[in-house]
């Protein structure tokens, strides 16, 4: 319960601000409405953009080099060497477990208890239209 009513002070709280802002905005602009005609302010001179740079031509096809062909380029070296064999890892000894022995009880395990079902509210339908 104390919950709700500092939730709604604090609503009414915000509610109370805005409409006092709201009330000072508007008398401000009032005021503004008010004032006698000021001055013109004086046009200004439009920019003047600066010249573009041409664009320089492309080359054509006709003026670029011929590209280097296939049998000019060098090759790549080829090895047949086998490669190195990777070295051998290390074994790690088996672990084996201690036989249990069967005469040492496992411990008992609660068992769960019976959760009981909720009973089913009945739903009931509207009346058929005629």
């Amino acid at each position: 319960m104390a919950a709700f009513s500092n939730c709604s002070i604090g609503l009414l709280l915000i509610v109370a601000l805005l409409s006092l802002s709201s009330v000072s905005t508007s008398h401000a602009a009032r005021s503004l409405l008010q004032l006698p005609n000021l001055p013109t302010i004086p046009s200004l001179p439009k920019p003047t953009m600066p010249q573009l740079p041409n664009i320089p031509n492309l080359p054509t096809a006709s003026t670029l080099p011929p590209l280097p062909s296939v049998t000019s380029l060098p090759t790549l070296p080829t090895t047949n060497s086998p490669l190195p064999s990777l070295p051998t890892l290390p074994s790690v000894p088996k672990m084996t477990l201690p036989p249990m022995s069967a005469n040492i009880p496992l411990p008992n395990m609660p068992s769960l208890p019976n959760i009981p079902t909720i009973p089913t509210i009945p739903t009931f339908s509207p009346p058929p239209s005629n």
